[in-house]
């Protein structure tokens, strides 16, 4: 095994600015923003084979188009800021974002794909900026920070962003952009939107301690991190056994794979199904034949890792379980967001249930509890976690605090294969330390795209261990490394 990259010899750094001076103002932090004061910047990057072009050449080429992306994503090139009222904001001051380039000749593409043991290796974990940097620090340090790692024959950009100024939709937007650029692009496809006009945006202050907030977990506890793939055949399969029916072919699942546009329980006539069915419920008239919600492959894979992490986690059968899903916000407020909304624009869901029912019952029924919470997300819930959090302004207690607890996070239908920064896409996306703790999974889109699903999936050394011997699980995974 190659040696850590966290000790790579560093070849230059400097402060990239914008091409053109803002013209966005100051941004105030919404009730999205502020809770990830407390949480990591947000790191992901993708890992290439050798440009055809000299490291100093492609160096220059990078910085270019990162001053270009800079003067599209103003609030990236700021710093944030607290008025003396308390408010957060992002001051769009074209302070720069940071920029540095490390050398990996050592490292090949091919020791970045799979270890020994089959965990991720822990050189990725050097090749990004501003490691354990919690947002809040986003006051006197950059907003924004690229890491360019010269590999023997390849090489890794990584980005690292304040977690309170973007969430997943907002950064893969700055990345494609980033890549458009690069490769010769003179407007970026896809323009952010910058507004503040909606209930996003609260009167309420949050009140932090002396020195800024800290995380809410131990980054330091021991973990160990795998990616999971499951293929298209495998995943329709799991979407056939949990909606149980027979597997049949020609199943288009590519526009299934997300975690908000198809998480509806619906008949085939549209209506939810609920509703429908506690009518009958109070009817004098007997009820309809029950028609079964269909549930999206997402869920299923969801309730599989749920059940196969409970079983791992040995817990007593009385212990509450809690699985954690972030959904977009940006559809479901009224008036709606701009899908580019540039931002925060998530909440988190919990679904709890009892260990002993997560393992008694069937996957249908533990991804129906998914299903259920996702579909009651509607605008009102949305006001309704606002208005609660104006009570009681507070950061996001990220973490599993109760030893059962699994957050999912990303989304298999961000774009991060969509990067080609003038030699072709990503083989593959990887992340660094941040925001990572036992129960902590992130869902990537597979490399070849047609809905495969990759897996992140951080836990405790013993739970691994045991999920990797869960036979209920493993069938379903196509790889693992």
């Amino acid at each position: 095994m190659v040696s850590q990259s966290s000790n790579l010899p560093l070849v230059s750094r400097c402060t990239v600015f914008p091409d053109r001076e803002s013209t966005v103002p100051d941004l105030k932090l919404s009730v999205s923003d502020l809770p990830m004061l407390s949480c990591h910047y947000i790191q992901k990057g993708c890992l290439f084979t050798r440009p055809p072009l000299p490291a100093a050449e492609l160096v220059s080429q990078l910085k270019t188009a990162l001053s270009q992306a800079l003067s599209q994503f103003p609030p990236l090139a700021g710093r944030l800021a607290t008025d003396a009222e308390g408010y957060v904001y992002i001051a769009c001051n074209d302070a720069g974002a940071d920029f540095s380039h490390v050398y990996g000749g050592g490292i090949r593409v091919r020791d970045l794909l799979g270890s020994a043991d089959g965990d991720v290796p822990a050189e990725f974990k050097g090749f990004f900026p501003c490691d354990l940097t919690v947002s809040y620090e986003g006051h006197f340090r950059p907003i924004l920070a690229v890491r360019v790692t010269e590999l023997a024959d390849g090489v890794f950009i990584g980005c690292a962003v304040n977690h309170a100024v973007t969430d997943g939709t907002s950064f893969w937007n700055f990345f494609n952009s980033f890549a458009e650029l690069s490769r010769g692009v003179r407007k970026v496809s896809r323009a952010p939107d910058f507004s503040r006009e909606s209930l996003l945006i609260s009167a309420a202050v949050l009140r932090l301690p002396e020195g800024g907030p800290k995380v809410t977990f131990d980054s330091g506890a021991p973990v160990r991190e795998r990616i999971f793939r499951f293929s298209r055949e495998s995943i329709q399969k799991l979407k056939a056994a949990v909606n149980n029916r027979k597997l049949e072919g020609g199943i288009d699942i590519a526009e299934l794979m997300g975690k908000h546009s198809n998480d509806t329980l619906k008949n085939p006539d549209g209506k939810l199904t609920p509703l429908a069915w506690l009518r009958s419920a109070v009817s004098r008239e007997a009820p309809p034949p029950v028609v079964a919600a269909e549930i999206s492959s997402f869920q299923s894979l969801c309730a599989l890792l749920w059940r196969g992490i409970t079983r791992a986690r040995k817990l007593p059968a009385s212990k509450t379980t809690t699985f954690r899903m972030a959904v977009n916000c940006r559809h479901r407020v009224e008036p709606k967001l701009e899908p580019l909304y540039f931002g925060n624009a998530i909440q988190s869901i919990p679904t709890q249930v009892a260990a002993g029912e997560v393992l008694g019952r069937d996957l249908r029924w533990c991804a129906e509890q998914l299903n259920r919470n996702v579909v009651a997300h509607d605008g009102d819930t949305v006001r309704r976690y606002v208005e609660s959090w104006e009570r009681d302004p507070r950061c996001f207690p990220l973490g599993n605090f109760d030893g059962a607890m699994i957050t999912m996070g990303s989304s298999p239908r961000f774009p991060m294969y969509d990067n080609d920064f003038g030699w072709g896409r990503p083989v593959a996306v990887r992340s660094g330390r941040a925001n990572k703790f036992d129960g902590k999974i992130s869902a990537f889109p597979g490399r070849d795209g047609n809905g495969t699903v990759d897996l992140e999936v951080v836990l405790a050394p013993d739970t691994m261990a045991a999920l990797l011997s869960d036979s209920e699980f493993m069938q379903y995974v196509s790889i693992s490394s």
